[in-house]
């Protein structure tokens, strides 16, 4: 157990950046902490921090020992987190940021089983199309849409980066259906600016691309407003498939070129729940990624 609390200690440290620092940190003086150090040290027989009057530095064993420990230490938090969790109930507040498109089109509609399931659990949600971080605005659990940065962040794939192409039954009754891409040239295309996204889209069908400058009279940054727009037989769209497969199911959109692979972006955007990987892991925390996980992989597999 001393030991243990010694890698803490030196975790701390480093962490820090100083024994002073993280004495303040774990409420013991900078002594004290330099000794379990030091007690580290002898134990493994090697130096690990290179100490002077003014400053503390990482010996070269000291960062890869460092690097191996941290590791160790969420593995061990996180058992920790999984056995409380087991004879926790799953009531409380939790706080939860969601994009617009999934909270309207899959997540909201879906509560109503998961609050009767979990009667006492308790549901804050903050709709944000950007990518608010969980630890700086005390959320529990955040979808992100895109690539994941390196950070202390732990992420739970929901969805894919799929995008099909899909216009109202209407639409294409009115203006023919497209067979190929340059038929979109002759066709009212409903435009998603984002950062992610080009301004054309592209098809891709037996190893061979086709670029289209799409072009219309609707562009948005919002995508639940093409979406509505196309439900009203206002164009094509290009969207996630989780974005519109109940409009799918109940025939308001239909697949256009399904056989082809549909890339308007410009990097892969996936969709991810992320939520702190530092903090102990409430069930409630644990049932709701599992609830988001389950939910995104019924929607795609209907």
């Amino acid at each position: 157990m001393d030991e243990l609390n010694n890698i803490h200690v030196f975790i701390r440290v480093v962490e820090a950046g100083s024994f002073s620092a993280a004495g303040r940190d774990l409420n013991k003086s900078a002594s004290s902490i330099a000794r379990q150090v030091a007690q580290l040290e002898d134990d493994l027989e090697v130096r690990l921090i290179n100490r002077n009057t003014r400053n503390q530095s990482l010996t070269e064993a000291g960062r890869r020992y460092y690097e191996r420990v941290k590791a160790l230490s969420r593995e061990l938090e996180l058992a920790k987190s999984e056995t409380r969790s087991a004879h926790e109930g799953v009531d409380g507040l939790l706080r939860v940021a969601l994009r617009t498109s999934s909270a309207t089109t899959v997540v909201v509609p879906a509560l109503p089983a998961l609050l009767e399931k979990y009667p006492a659990l308790e549901l804050e949600i903050i709709v944000s199309d950007e990518r608010p971080d969980p630890v700086v605005n005390h959320i529990d659990v955040a979808i992100w849409i895109g690539e994941l940065p390196d950070s202390e962040l732990v992420a739970r794939r929901l969805s894919p980066s799929r995008r099909i192409l899909c216009a109202s039954p209407a639409y294409l009754e009115k203006h023919g259906t497209p067979e190929k891409p340059d038929d979109l040239l002759h066709h009212n295309c409903l435009l998603f600016r984002a950062k992610s996204y080009g301004k054309s889209w592209t098809f891709t069908r037996d190893g061979e691309t086709a670029t289209i400058a799409a072009r219309g009279n609707i562009a948005s940054d919002n995508g639940l407003v093409l979406v509505t727009a196309a439900d009203h037989g206002m164009g094509l769209i290009v969207m996630p498939e989780w974005m519109v497969q109940d409009l799918l199911q109940e025939k308001r959109l239909c697949r256009v070129m399904p056989d082809y692979e549909v890339g308007p972006i410009l990097t892969p955007a996936p969709l991810y729940a992320v939520f702190p990987g530092s903090r102990s892991l409430s069930r409630r925390v644990r049932v709701f990624v599992d609830f988001l996980v389950e939910l995104f992989e019924r929607n795609i597999t209907n």
